[in-house]
């Protein structure tokens, strides 16, 4: 037996079980859909589920840098930040130039969050500073940036003209911008992770960086890719957020990276890096964005909502452990055999 196909039948079980993890939780989804419908009609009509999807379309757009970043074996905790300052910056601008197109727009946010993704990119790739301390770092200096930048001050609706709020309002062949850009991004990562040789050499990062270096493969510049990556999409959601909102603040999507981070994991990823699929990730997004949709629909309390959140989190996490461990067991009575 060649070593290509003993590898191909170790990777068998593993896959196995990520589809039989993803099919659980669809049959979770839909599970949690018949009783939110039951507890309230108006849960799958065709205009809940259209704010559904443009309410979780941001969520999904910053799990899919924050995904690349997990796979790495990283973390990113200023992506809050990053969404706070590229929305201001690109409010200013808005109110300062009335007339600037909105694709300008989209492009400054882009472009300042790169410059802050690269900046937590090269403190984690090039000086090996723990992701969780460097990104913590750049948060603060981000969002304090933000609070000169805007001296404390709000940029409001009246000051955005109408083609800035029409990017998050507005739609494609009927479909919302939002989740048409959602889409999109989704589409484009699946086939980086799974048609390109970065997106493949991801993972060999996450899953085994000592190896990963021996065999060559350029490990600091696909961590920094990776960070700079999520920057990017950070910028483009704080465009999006300000636009959706109409209003730009200091404090903009303060604590929002834990539900990014939620998402991720409700997807399948493995915190400790080299694993999670775009399909999951689909998932899992969605999975957040219905319980955020539907328990305030279903009456339940601010204070019980966090808890069944945190609870359901909570549960996924210790599924990717269980699945894990019992991955790993197999994988070693099978060379013991």
């Amino acid at each position: 037996m060649s070593p290509e196909t003993k590898r191909a039948d170790a990777k068998r079980p593993f896959r196995s079980r990520e589809s039989l993890r993803e099919l659980g939780l669809l049959l979770f989804i839909v599970v949690l859909c018949a009783i939110f419908q039951y507890r309230n009609p108006a849960f799958l009509t065709v205009s809940n589920i259209k704010d559904l999807l443009a309410n979780t379309a941001i969520l999904g757009i910053l799990a899919v840098g924050m995904l690349l970043v997990i796979i790495t074996g990283g973390i990113d905790l200023s992506i809050g930040a990053t969404i706070a300052l590229a929305g201001m910056t690109s409010a200013l601008t808005v109110a300062a130039v009335p007339g600037i197109p909105p694709l300008l727009s989209l492009l400054e946010g882009m472009g300042v969050g790169l410059v802050v993704g690269a900046l937590v990119g090269l403190l984690v790739a090039r000086y090996s500073i723990l992701p969780i301390i460097a990104t913590l770092g750049v948060m603060n200096i981000v969002r304090g940036v933000t609070y000169i930048e805007s001296k404390g001050a709000w940029v409001s609706s009246y000051q955005m003209s109408e083609g800035f709020k029409n990017i998050s309002m507005g739609t494609i062949l009927g479909v919302n911008n939002l989740v048409a850009m959602a889409v999109v991004i989704f589409v484009l990562a699946w086939y980086f992770l799974n048609h390109t040789r970065t997106g493949r050499r991801l993972y060999a990062v996450g899953s085994n960086p000592e190896a990963a270096d021996v065999s060559g493969i350029p490990r600091k510049k696909l961590v920094w890719l990776a960070y700079a990556a999520m920057g990017v999409l950070s910028g483009l959601a704080g465009v999006l957020w300000v636009s959706k909102f109409a209003s730009a603040q200091g404090d903009t999507a303060v604590g929002y990276e834990m539900s990014v981070i939620a998402a991720c994991v409700l997807g399948g990823a493995s915190v400790s890096g080299g694993s999670g699929k775009i399909s999951g990730l689909v998932l899992g997004t969605i999975l957040l964005g219905m319980l955020n949709n539907a328990l305030p629909l279903i009456d339940i309390s601010p204070f019980w909502q966090q808890l069944i959140q945190g609870g359901v989190i909570l549960a996924a996490i210790l599924t990717n452990v269980l699945v894990k461990r019992n991955t790993q067991r197999n994988a070693l009575r099978k060379r013991a055999i």
